[in-house]
C-alpha cells in the first residue's frame, strides 16, 4: 500500500497513533522520575547528606529535559480534534472535553508552576518548602495522567453520558459516573505504575552505566538502590493492577478480550488462558495452543464457573445489536421529521443504546435502513479488531512485565548484599535493559486504542465517522510536517541526553565538597567518586 492508496480515515488514524505514541515516550518517564525525585529529596531531608541533594539535582536535570520534550509534543495531540477529528469533537466534545479542560486547569498549571520551582528554588527555599515543591511536582504529573485517562476510559466504556436528539450530540449525564468510571480507574493505576517502572529501569541503566565506567560511583550506587527498592514495588503493582485491567476489559470490552486471546470459540468454565498459539485469522482458529488453565477465567471473570465468549458468538451478539440500532436509527428519522411523534420518541428511549452499531453499516451503505442480511454479518464481523498483532503484542508486554520484576529483585538482592557495583554481568544487563519499559508501553497502547477498533467510542461512534471533512492531501501534509518536526526533536532529546548523561552530575552541577564515608560504603567508593 502506498500513500496514495490511504483515505482520510486511515490518514488521519496513523497521524493521531504516531502522535500519540510518540508524545508517549516522555510520559512515562515524567511520572516515574517525578516520583523517584520526591523520594531521593526526602532521604536528603531526612539525612542532611550532601550527596542526596547532588543526586537529586543531577536526576532533576534529566527529568526536565524530558518535561520539556512532553510539553512540546503534548499540546499538538489536542489540536488534531479540530483539524482531523471535527465530528468526533462535535458530537463528544460536551463530554470528552471537561476532563482535558480540568487536567489543563489543574494538573498542568500544577505542574507547570512547581518545575520552575523545583529547578530555581534550591538556595531560595528552606529544605521543607522545596521538598513540598518536589512532592507538589509529582502530585501535579500524576494528576494530569489521572484526567486524561478518565477522558481516555470514556472512549473505552462511555458511561455517564446520553444522547440527545434534540441536539444530535452526547451530553454529561453522570458526572461522578464519568470520573469513576471503572475502565478509567483501571487504566490510570496500571498506566502510572508503568511510568514508575520507567523511570526506575532509567535510573538503574544509567547508574549501571556509571558503576561499569567506575564514574560517579556513589551517585550510581546509592542511585541505583533507590531504583531497585522502587521499581520492584512498582513492577509488582504492574502486575497485579494489569489484572485489575483484565477484569474490566472482560466486563466491558469483550470483544477486546477474545481478539487478545485469539479465542474464536467461546471458552467454557473454567476458562483457559492461552500461553502460547499461532492465530489464523483466515481459519478463524489459533493453531498449537498452550494453555494454563482455569487463569483466563480468574482474569476476566474473577470466578472458575463463568464462560468467556469467543469471537463468533460475541460477532453475532453484535448482529442482534445492530438490528436493534436499525430501529433507534428508524425511530430518529421519524423524531427528526416529526418532533412530537411520541410513538418514535419511546422507541428512541428504548433502542438508543445501540445506535451506534447501526452507524457501522454507514461503512457498507448510506441508507442503512435498508441493509441486507449479508450487509449486517458484514458490519458485524468489522467490530472483530486484528487478532494476531494484539494477541502477540500482549504477550510480549506481559513477557517484559514480568522481566522487570526480575531486573528488579536481582538488583535489590545484589545492592543489599553491597554487591551491586561488582556484578559486572547484571550491570551490562541493567543497562541493555533501557529501551524495554518504552517498548512494554508502546505495546501496551497499542492493544488498549487498536484493541477497541473499529470504535473511537465504544458501541457508540465508529472511527470511520470522526473524521473531519479535510482532504487525504491536507491530512497527508500535516502527518509529513509532524514526522519531520518531531524527528528534529527526537534528535535534540537523544543529543541533550546523552550530552547530560555523559557531563555527569560534575560536569552538570561542578564538583561537591570532599565525601565522608557512610556507615556500609566503602572507602573505595568515595575515593572513585
Amino acid at each position: 500500500m502506498t500513500f496514495a492508496d490511504l483515505d482520510v480515515v486511515t490518514l488521519s488514524r496513523l497521524q493521531f497513533g504516531l502522535t500519540a505514541m510518540y508524545h508517549f515516550l516522555f510520559v512515562p518517564l515524567t511520572l516515574g522520575l517525578a516520583v523517584l525525585l520526591a523520594i531521593m529529596e526526602t532521604v536528603y531531608v531526612m539525612t542532611g547528606l550532601e550527596i542526596w541533594r547532588r543526586i537529586t539535582r543531577f536526576w532533576g536535570v534529566l527529568f526536565g529535559i524530558n518535561f520539556a520534550m512532553g510539553v512540546a509534543t503534548g499540546v499538538t495531540m489536542e489540536f488534531q480534534f479540530g483539524m482531523n477529528w471535527a465530528y468526533y469533537s462535535h458530537y463528544v466534545g460536551d463530554v470528552f472535553g471537561a476532563p482535558l479542560a480540568i487536567e489543563g486547569l489543574m494538573a498542568f498549571f500544577l505542574e507547570a508552576t512547581f518545575v520552575g520551582l523545583f529547578f530555581f528554588g534550591w538556595d531560595r527555599l528552606s529544605k521543607i518548602g522545596h521538598l513540598t515543591v518536589t512532592w507538589l511536582l509529582a502530585l501535579g504529573t500524576n494528576l494530569s495522567a489521572l484526567w486524561i485517562l478518565i477522558a481516555n476510559g470514556w472512549m473505552q466504556n462511555p458511561v455517564g453520558a446520553t444522547f440527545n436528539p434534540e441536539t444530535m450530540r452526547m451530553e454529561v449525564s453522570d458526572f461522578s459516573a464519568l470520573i469513576f468510571n471503572p475502565v478509567a480507574q483501571a487504566k490510570f493505576v496500571h498506566t502510572v505504575s508503568a511510568g514508575y517502572v520507567t523511570g526506575s529501569v532509567f535510573v538503574l541503566a544509567i547508574s549501571a552505566f556509571y558503576l561499569l565506567r567506575r564514574r560517579h560511583r556513589e551517585l550510581a550506587a546509592r542511585s541505583a538502590t533507590v531504583a531497585a527498592s522502587f521499581g520492584l514495588a512498582a513492577a509488582l503493582s504492574v502486575v497485579v493492577l494489569g489484572d485489575e485491567s483484565g477484569y474490566t476489559t472482560g466486563e466491558n470490552q469483550k470483544m477486546k478480550l477474545a481478539a487478545i486471546e485469539a479465542m474464536w470459540k467461546t471458552e467454557p468454565a473454567p476458562a483457559s488462558f492461552t500461553l502460547f498459539g499461532l492465530p489464523d485469522a483466515q481459519a478463524r482458529e489459533t493453531r498449537y495452543e498452550v494453555k494454563v488453565p482455569w487463569m483466563l477465567g480468574l482474569i476476566a471473570t474473577r470466578s472458575i464457573s463463568k464462560e468467556v465468549p469467543g469471537i463468533e458468538d460475541l460477532v453475532k451478539d453484535v448482529e442482534l445489536r445492530i438490528r436493534f440500532g436499525l430501529m433507534a436509527y428508524d425511530a430518529l428519522e421519524k423524531l427528526r421529521a416529526d418532533r412530537t411523534n411520541a410513538e418514535a420518541r419511546a422507541t428512541l428511549d428504548v433502542t438508543s443504546g445501540e445506535l451506534g452499531y447501526a452507524l457501522l453499516l454507514k461503512k457498507i451503505r448510506p441508507d442503512v435502513l435498508n441493509a441486507t442480511e449479508d450487509e449486517i454479518k458484514q458490519a458485524a464481523w468489522s467490530t472483530v479488531p486484528p487478532v494476531s498483532p494484539l494477541f502477540w503484542s500482549f504477550r510480549v508486554m506481559v513477557g517484559l512485565g514480568f522481566f522487570f520484576i526480575a531486573l528488579f529483585a536481582t538488583a535489590f538482592f545484589l545492592a543489599s548484599t553491597g554487591r551491586l557495583a561488582r556484578s559486572r554481568r547484571f550491570l551490562w544487563v541493567a543497562l541493555l535493559s533501557l529501551p524495554a519499559p518504552w517498548i512494554a508501553a508502546e505495546l501496551g497502547w497499542y492493544v488498549a486504542e487498536v484493541g477497541r477498533q473499529p470504535w473511537v467510542i465504544e458501541g457508540v461512534m465508529p472511527t470511520f465517522l470522526a473524521v473531519s471533512s479535510v482532504s487525504a492531501g491536507n491530512v497527508l501534509t500535516t502527518l509529513l510536517g509532524f514526522v519531520a518536526f518531531y524527528s528534529a526533536l527526537a534528535i535534540v532529546d537523544l543529543v541533550l541526553m546523552v550530552k547530560a548523561i555523559r557531563m555527569g552530575p560534575d560536569g552538570l552541577l561542578g564538583r561537591p565538597a570532599p565525601l565522608h564515608p557512610e556507615p556500609g560504603l566503602s572507602a573505595a567508593a568515595v575515593a572513585a567518586e
